[in-house]
């Protein structure tokens, strides 16, 4: 039996009552907004240090449902509760230390760039074959991300979220950008397979044009993966070099890790004369060279008599050069440098850090952030300026990479590294500001697509952990724990072919924007031709 509620107009007429349903279809306005913010969230959970990674794919068709045929108004909403779904929980550690003002203020901008994102989308969704167009916008969307404002902030790169999945070698094709159009496209065309059948369904005929283009996007990046297999390789092609990656530990965690900076130099120097002790008595392999993280020394060793000693002397007793992260200051300019140590001409080599970190090393708008918090402005009390040379060590025949911390996430600062020689890569980093958050993982998961982009052994030092040695497969064979002295030894491959994605370079990155652009200027053109004849 069905019950209809009824009601009693002015003019005294009965009829069905009104006020359920709209209550009902306010509700249901408000099911896309949750859903998008949800899928973001779904997203966010594929990243490390959880391995997920699959969950990327729901999220995507889960997206892809919510702006599918939406007016760019709509969309633009849709793509900001995406943003934030994904982006708050993903960067909550930037707020760790300097309260949430900050890292809200950060994912507020950032995810003004997805909402752009999702108004493309929405727009190539009504084209022939829009997963296509769909997830070449997206790429497009993370490409300008990754250069404005301030040189980028390409942190949330899909990508990046891919370590342990079966996309993985995609990386070695094109880089980070056609590694996240594989997972997005496959997430686009899943939704789209799942449309075509309810429609199918309901009676509505599918076009044949429709379904193929909908196999394709969900068959061609999980066949273009395992067939891009073939280019991942531990394959040592120039030898071996067993390397040591020193972790010091920090006398404390956060923003004052470094109060104490000659205790953090000290804990470093420790650790490698317990290396140099265990190598003496043949608990462990004699290493041909030693990897500190940045700021393992935080005392400029060029300024200061005592910290060179420390160094001298430690690499002196390990009896090979080491790799120091330091802070000096030449000429009036503050840098974040490697310095090759030899225990017998002591610095040899420096690479100053190009890729420097906004808010964190240099302080973009001082004087509007200053007159905002004063407080924050004393956080950066001295700008670091920026190297100008790719950052390559020669240490005794070894071509060893350098890419410090934050410079992990830029395409161009890793894949410069190897087209100037590098037959492995360092990630020297430092993530004690961050305490115990997850952006330690969220860094090292960076350093495996590199491996795998670039098939490079990676190693990545860091003052408080996690320290890893990863294989040219992205597979970690060696990691430490947080906040932890330790050391790891391990004989690594050296390799010296180039992958495509190192050949490459920005092009495959260059060609989804063009088709991103090719699918917009599509849709715009379309929706106007459509108007004007609406209009006649």
């Amino acid at each position: 039996m069905t019950v209809t509620a009824t009601s009693v107009d002015p003019s005294g007429r009965v009829g069905p009552s009104t006020a359920p349903t709209a209550r009902g279809s306010r509700l249901l306005r408000w099911v896309p907004a949750a859903a998008s913010a949800l899928c973001g969230v779904l997203l966010y959970v594929s990243f490390p240090p959880r391995t997920l990674w699959w969950l990327a794919l729901p999220a995507f068709a889960g997206f892809a449902w919510v702006l599918h045929g939406r007016g760019w108004k709509a969309a633009l909403g849709l793509g900001y509760l995406f943003g934030l779904g994904f982006l708050l929980p993903l960067l909550v550690w930037t707020g760790v230390e300097v309260g949430s003002g900050p890292w809200l203020a950060l994912v507020a901008v950032e995810a003004v760039f997805v909402a752009l994102v999702g108004a493309g989308i929405a727009a190539v969704s009504r084209l022939p074959a829009w997963p296509l167009w769909a997830a070449a916008v997206w790429i497009a969307g993370e490409a300008l991300r990754a250069r404005v404002p301030f040189r980028g902030f390409p942190w949330g790169k899909v990508a990046f979220g891919q370590a342990d999945g079966v996309f993985l070698p995609l990386a070695a094709v094109g880089g980070t950008p056609v590694l996240g159009f594989g997972v997005v496209l496959c997430g686009f065309g899943l939704y789209e397979a799942g449309r075509l059948v309810a429609g199918r369904r309901g009676a509505r005929a599918v076009r044949r044009s429709a379904a193929t283009a909908a196999v394709l996007s969900v068959a061609v990046p999980v066949v273009g993966a395992v067939a891009a297999r073939a280019l991942v390789s531990d394959r040592a092609e120039d030898g071996t070099a067993t390397v040591a990656v020193i972790q010091g530990n920090v006398p404390r965690s956060g923003l004052e890790f470094n109060a104490q900076r000659r205790a953090v130099l000290d804990y470093h120097a420790r650790e490698t004369l317990k290396l140099a002790a265990d190598v003496r008595a043949g608990r462990t392999a004699r290493p041909d060279y030693v990897l500190w993280p940045e700021n393992s020394s935080d005392i400029d060793p060029f300024a200061n008599p005592d910290a060179a000693t420390v160094i001298d002397d430690t690499a002196k007793a390990i009896g090979v050069p080491i790799s120091v992260g330091a802070v000096v200051e030449k000429d009036g300019r503050l840098l974040n440098e490697q310095i090759l140590w030899d225990p017998v001409k002591g610095p040899t080599q420096t690479y100053d850090k190009r890729q420097i970190q906004p808010f964190g090393e240099y302080l973009p708008l001082r004087s509007l952030i200053g007159a905002i918090n004063d407080e924050w402005t004393g956080m950066v009390r001295q700008d670091f300026s920026r190297g100008g040379r790719p950052g390559v060590f020669d240490i005794h025949g070894t071509e060893v990479g350098l890419a410090t911390c934050y410079e992990a996430a830029f395409d161009w600062a890793v894949r410069d590294t190897v087209t100037h020689g590098a037959e492995m890569i360092s990630v020297p980093s430092n993530n004690a500001t961050f305490d115990r958050s997850e952006m330690t993982y969220q860094q090292l998961a960076m350093s495996r697509v590199r491996a795998v982009e670039h098939s490079r052994t990676v190693t990545v030092p860091v003052t408080s952990g996690v320290s890893a040695v990863i294989m040219p497969d992205g597979e970690v064979t060696r990691k430490t724990g947080m906040f932890v002295p330790a050391y790891l030894v391990q004989k690594v491959p050296l390799r010296t072919s180039e992958t495509p994605a190192t050949r490459l370079g920005i092009l495959p990155e260059m060609a989804l924007v063009l088709v991103a652009a090719g699918g917009l200027g599509w849709a715009v053109g379309s929706g106007t031709r459509a108007r004007r004849a609406g209009g006649a």
